[in-house]
Formats: C-alpha cells, sequence, structure tokens
C-alpha cells in the first residue's frame, strides 16, 4: 500500500493537486519504471546527475545504464542490481508526475526521503503487518484521530480490500473527523453489533457506483440499476465479514452483521467519533464512513 499513501503524502505536501494526482494514477499502470528513479531510491546517483545522463541521452544513442558507467556514477553490477530489483511500487508514482512534469528528480529525491524517514520504511520489499500498522496509524495523525487497535484492525482490512476487489490505482485523502450530519449521494450501511458496536458506509454518487460495481463484478454495468447496488451491497457485506472473521481469531470475539441498507436522502447523522476517509479513483471518489 505504500503507493497509495505515497500519493496522499504528496497532497499533504501540497507538491500535487488532486487534479495532477488522479490523472497520474491512471497513467501509473503505463508507466515503465526508469533506471534513474532506481538509481536515486537507491542512493546511487544524485538528482544533478541523474538529470545530467537524461540529458546526454538526448545527444547520444546509449542506453542510461552505459552513460552512468561512463560518468563514473554507477559500476556495472549497480546497473545490473537496479535491473534485476523489484522495486517499491510507489516509485511508479513518483516516475509518472516526473514524466508529466509535475515534479523533478530533485523534487522526487527529497519527497522520497521524507516519506520514508516519517513511515520509518527501511525495507521496501517486505510488506508485512507492523509496517503497514505503522503506515496507517501515520496516515491517521494529520486528522487528529488515534485508532484504537480494533479500528486499525478495521481500516487496513478495508485498504486491503480496495485493492484485492476494486483495484490498487487508488489514493486515500485525509480522513475527516466528523460527529454531525453528512450530506450523501448512493449509501450503503451496514452496522456490526456485539462486544463492541460499528456503523459502516459506503458512499459514492452514481457514475462512480457504476465504475466500482463493474470491477467489483467483473462485469460492465452502463446505468445505476438494481446489479449496481447489489454489488455495492456485496463489497461492504464481504468486507465486514472478513472484518468479523479477523476479530474472532485475533480476540474471540463473536460479532454480528445487520444486512446492508441502502440510505436515501440527501444527509444522514452520525454518531460522535465518526471518521470519513475520501478514496480517490480514476472513475470518481468514494468515502468510506465509519463510526467505531
Amino acid at each position: 500500500m505504500y503507493a497509495q499513501f505515497f500519493g496522499s503524502f504528496l497532497l499533504g505536501k501540497d507538491s500535487v493537486t488532486p487534479e495532477q494526482l488522479t490523472q497520474a494514477i491512471s497513467k501509473a499502470s503505463e508507466t515503465r519504471l526508469k533506471l534513474g528513479t532506481l538509481a536515486l531510491h537507491k542512493y546511487y546517483m544524485t538528482a544533478e546527475q541523474v538529470d545530467e545522463v537524461c540529458f546526454l541521452q538526448t545527444r547520444e544513442d546509449k542506453r542510461f545504464g552505459e552513460i552512468a558507467i561512463e560518468k563514473g556514477y554507477l559500476r556495472e553490477e549497480q546497473v545490473d542490481e537496479l535491473l534485476a530489483v523489484q522495486s517499491p511500487d510507489y516509485l511508479i508514482l513518483g516516475q509518472t508526475l516526473i514524466d508529466m512534469g509535475v515534479l523533478s528528480n530533485s523534487d522526487l529525491e527529497l519527497l522520497i526521503s521524507e516519506y520514508e524517514i516519517f513511515n520509518e520504511i527501511d525495507d521496501m520489499s517486505l510488506e508485512n503487518q507492523s509496517k503497514t500498522d505503522r503506515l496507517i496509524r501515520n496516515f491517521f495523525t494529520f486528522s487528529g484521530k488515534e485508532l484504537t487497535d480494533y479500528a486499525l484492525m478495521y481500516i487496513n482490512l478495508i485498504f486491503n480490500n480496495l485493492v484485492r476487489f476494486i483495484g490498487s490505482d487508488f489514493t486515500p485523502l485525509n480522513p475527516i473527523s466528523c460527529s454531525e450530519e453528512h450530506d450523501i449521494n448512493y449509501c450503503v450501511r451496514q452496522e456490526i453489533h456485539g462486544e463492541i458496536d460499528c456503523y459502516s458506509r459506503i458512499d459514492m454518487d452514481e457514475s462512480a457506483a457504476i465504475s466500482f460495481a463493474s470491477r467489483y463484478a467483473k462485469m460492465e454495468f452502463s446505468e445505476m440499476d438494481e446489479y449496481v447496488k447489489a454489488s455495492l451491497d456485496d463489497f461492504l457485506n464481504l468486507h465486514n465479514g472478513l472484518f468479523l472473521v479477523n476479530m474472532s481469531n485475533a480476540y474471540s470475539m463473536e460479532l454480528s452483521l445487520t444486512p446492508p441498507v441502502a440510505e436515501e436522502g440527501d444527509k444522514i447523522n452520525l454518531p460522535d467519533g465518526s471518521f470519513i476517509i475520501p478514496v480517490i479513483y480514476p472513475f470518481g471518489t468514494i468515502h468510506i464512513i465509519v463510526s467505531l
């Protein structure tokens, strides 16, 4: 999930606009990660050296690695390593923003360093549970909300389920604490009851709902019909069902689910302690609303 939260980090630093980020996310799947970006990440080259080699490529018909070796910036074994390495996925987003002219190599070098220091990331080849937990807790520090262990498990799972069932091409925006009326579009609610109570919702406009459901069902929907609504119900029910299994396994806590229901009208009332996470996809923004 490093790429998704890197996008949110860039927004928080005012390094990109939401429009630029959405465009970059759409293009990222087509971006080929360049050797210069990999060399920056490994601290084998500086931004100035990468810029110089890129400039020389416009003058010589040579590969980046060839010129870097000739200039003494890289050794042959380092080039071989960079070509073979499985790179952090968020570097692709950074490379896309460079290709778009939004960031420079120097910008990306600094932002990567700040991002890794802030999240205490030292081995990008591993995304274990403790690292993603820390990533999410840091993400919530911007909203001033401290997550309980239960809420952390819930949010971690929902991001994982978005990746698994909808797609990884999203960026979450900073969570918004809310304990009053909230405007909605098409909203699905499901409740969890037992030793803890949780009210969960997903809300989006009709266009986003159609695209979301199409991805989830792996079918092409063209209008807001019962199939789209059933797909949204099923996604929320699947997610919450998995959460109940995790709670049972981790805490021996047996919880129950109510059936998902659509909430009609322009507004909903949220209990104290609720928070909203806007999640940007190329097809639109969905809102994850949790009271836990």
